[in-house]
Formats: C-alpha cells, structure tokens, sequence
C-alpha cells in the first residue's frame, strides 16, 4: 500500500512477523512525515482519521537514524497513552532535535477497524539517507 502526494510518499514491505514502513520526501522532515503516515496505515486508512486535535511532540538524538527511531516511538506512545490515531504531522529538526505536531482524533472502533497494534520502532533494516534521486527515505521495521 502506498500514498503519494506530489514527490514526497510512504509505503510497507514485509519483514518476517513485523512490518517496514518507508518515508520518501524531497526534505528529511517530509520524509519522517511521510513515514508517520505509514505507521498510522498499520493500524487503519489514514484518510479516515480526521485531524482534530493537535499534539504537540519532541525528542533528540545523535544521528539522523536514531532520531527517527526515537519519532516513531514518540508517536508509538502517543497513541497508546492518548488512544489516538494521526493522519498529519508537521516536523521540523535542528541539530539532533525534532519538534512536530500530530493531528488526529480518538480511536473509533467502530469507523476505524484497527487492524494491529504498532508495540515500537525497532533498529531492524534502519536507515535515513538521500537515495540516487536526491530524495531523502527514512525507512525501519516496527514490531507489531
């Protein structure tokens, strides 16, 4: 499954009993953003997860890898605690800091059939890099 808007997308590949989610987009922030959607497309149709109410998230860490590690698990923990699901983020990073927002709405059972439940981000197949079209993807495989 994948989505495309303009140049920046997600998209899964399987890996063993978890999931891989891919970002691709013409800025790392775009990227992590689209890589957001994918998780969310774990669990259920992003596009029916309206985006009312906005949260506002943040980590840091050493290298760009490990951040978005660390982003996802934010977003992982967000959900759980909150019983939220998100269908928009925004990010913005700085030296080894990223700030987002994430904007969703309360899990409904009933309109959007979870399929999973997303555990965390693993290390497994982690990479954050610009590929041979001057894109950059963030892609790692989350335990489910």
């Amino acid at each position: 499954m994948m989505s495309r808007s303009s140049h920046d997308y997600w998209e899964h590949y399987d890996h063993e009993a978890d999931m891989g989610i891919r970002g691709v987009g013409s800025s790392l922030s775009a990227a992590f953003e689209q890589a957001a959607l994918a998780l969310t497309a774990i669990v259920t149709h992003p596009a029916d997860v309206q985006p009312e109410t906005r949260i506002d998230l943040s980590c840091e860490a050493p290298d760009d890898e490990l951040l978005f590690v660390e982003w996802l698990n934010v977003l992982v923990y967000e959900m759980a605690v909150r019983k939220m699901l998100f269908s928009r983020f925004q990010v913005q990073h700085y030296n080894g800091k990223l700030t987002g927002q994430a904007w969703g709405e309360s899990v409904d059972v009933e309109r959007h059939h979870p399929a999973v439940e997303v555990k965390g981000a693993t290390l497994t197949t982690l990479s954050v890099c610009r590929n041979e079209n001057d894109r950059w993807v963030a892609q790692t495989v989350v335990d489910v």
